[in-house]
Order: structure tokens, then sequence, then C-alpha cells
């Protein structure tokens, strides 16, 4: 945008847009995501509660799936407030520094995911390849450590990100293309040389998402390893059946990520709906998800709500 003297400057506010061709639909689209945000927070809050009120759940297992609940919370109420204005309340406008903090939030949230997830999956093959060291392999103070380092790597390799948006001018207008702030929006309606935002935007994405997958591929082949190695076929059967709540989460978060890159390299012509529609893919379904998955999946977080239940109707 042009300055009163030719110069290009940042806007003081951004519009935020909905979900294109879908103006007159808000209401429908408002109540969806309400669905989605009512059963992801009380999903979340309600494996946080569990994992801390019963003493059967104080294992290491656990303790990684309640920083998986508290990190999906942590990208619901990211979100929350700008999605709930765009579509309840028709406020389309953010503040700049405001949609800058809030693009933070959301990366740094989205890659500690990854992280987490990573941390799980070696909860697993410790779990399945050295039974016999698992309490003293994943002890409280090393769990502690693991999600402290998640936090400072995702929260270090994202504090940049604001300042090198801050930079810059912008000078194709302030409409961004979802209701919500991202870092490839903003790049969208920047002027000046975005190369260096660009290069550490890839930079970061290898170095969490890359990585995180690869390592994570890498222990399943070890999980897998050990567990064709077991004679019986039951017992193969109950250690896979163990990984199956952690192999969902991974699909559930990775899936949309993948489909949203293979969008913007292969369907670069793809409507902008489309565009849309996966990136709130990505951010909604996994921490909604997530906690249906492993009250499915994990009989003793089933048997603790099962408890709960029992003890309020009693």
């Amino acid at each position: 945008m042009l300055g009163f003297n030719g110069t290009y400057f940042q806007p003081d506010t951004l519009q935020l847009t909905g979900i294109p061709g879908m103006q007159t639909g808000h209401a429908w689209v408002a109540l969806i995501f309400c669905t989605f945000y009512l059963i992801s927070i009380i999903g979340n809050l309600s494996i946080l509660a569990l994992v801390v009120r019963e003493s059967s759940l104080h294992q290491p297992m656990y303790y990684f799936l309640s920083m998986l609940s508290l990190n999906d919370l942590g990208v619901s109420f990211s979100t929350l407030p700008t999605v709930l204005a765009t579509f309840c309340f028709s406020y389309c406008h953010i503040g700049f520094n405001a949609c800058l903090v809030q693009m933070f939030f959301i990366h740094t949230f989205s890659f500690m995911e990854s992280g987490i997830l990573l941390a799980m999956s070696f909860d697993r093959f410790v779990a399945i390849c050295d039974p016999l060291r698992y309490a003293t392999v994943l002890t409280n103070s090393r769990i502690l450590a693991m999600g402290l380092g998640i936090l400072a790597k995702s929260f270090t390799t994202l504090f940049p990100f604001p300042f090198l948006v801050k930079r810059l001018p912008f000078c194709k207008g302030n409409v961004l293309h979802h209701s919500y702030c991202l870092h490839p929006d903003l790049m969208k309606v920047a002027c000046g040389d975005i190369h260096v935002n660009n290069i550490y935007g890839l930079f970061v994405v290898i170095f969490t998402y890359g990585i995180d997958s690869t390592f994570i591929l890498l222990s399943y082949a070890l999980i897998l390893r050990a567990v064709l190695a077991i004679a019986s076929q039951e017992q193969r059967l109950k250690a896979l059946n163990t990984c199956m709540s952690h192999i969902c989460a991974v699909l559930a978060f990775y899936v949309p990520i993948i489909a949203v890159s293979m969008i913007h390299r292969f369907w670069k012509s793809a409507p902008p709906v489309v565009h849309v529609m996966m990136s709130n893919v990505y951010l909604f379904v996994p921490p909604m998800l997530n906690p249906i998955i492993y009250s499915v999946k994990t009989k003793e977080i089933r048997r603790g709500i099962f408890k709960v239940f029992y003890k309020s109707q009693s």
C-alpha cells in the first residue's frame, strides 16, 4: 500500500476472509467450526483431566499424550478468536501486530505437534524394542526435558518469523485468504525482497517436519522389525495394537500437510476454496481427532472415562 509520500508502508489492519464462494452460508460454516472447537476443547481437556486424576495413567505414554492434548488446545485457541469473529460476527479485521502474534503461535504449535509425535514414536520404540528398560529410559525428568526441548526448538526456530515479516513493505492490498494469519498468506501481499522469508521458511519446514517425519518412519521400521521377530502371532498383534493410536494421530497430522504441499506444487490452478479448505483441515482436524482416536483405541483411556462416568452417575 502506498503512503502519502509514495513509499510503501505496513497497514494498520489486515482483512481476513472466510471461505470463497460461501459468503451466504456463513451461519452453517460457523456452526461447523464451533462444533470442531467444542469437540477439540472438551476432548483435550478431558484427556488432561483424566491423566492428572487417574494414578494408573501416570506413565510415559500418557504424559506424552498430555503434551499432545495441551498443544492441540494451543492450536485451537490460537485460531479461535479470529475464526469466530469472521464467521459468527462478520468482523473481518485484525491489527497488523496482532496478526504477527497469531501467526507466530499458530506455526509454533503446529511445529510443536510434529515434535511431540516424534517423542511419542520414541516412546513406542522403547516400549516394544527394549521393554525391560522402558521405566529406566523414560524417566519423569527425561520426559520433562524432552517436552522442554520440543518447546525450545519450536520457539527459537519460529521466533524470527514476525521480525522477518515486520521489515517488509506491503503494496498488494491488505486482504488475506484465511480467517487467521499464516506466513504464506502474508508473503502474498508483501512487497520487496521476500527471498529471505521463503528460504528461512523452507529451512524451518525441513528442520521440523522433514527431520521429525524421517525419524518417525525410522522408529516404526525398527518397531516392525522387532515385531516380526516375535514368534507368537497373538503377541505380534498385541504389540502392533499398542501403536495404532499413535499411527492414526501421525496420519491425521501429516496427511493434510502432504495434501496441502501437493496441491500447492502440482495444482496451482486449483480454485481458492480448495486451498482454504485444505488449510482448515490441516489446522482443525488433528486437534479434534486426537482425543477421539485415543479414547476409542486406548483401553486405559476408555476405562478411565467409564470410571469417571460411573462415579458421576453414582
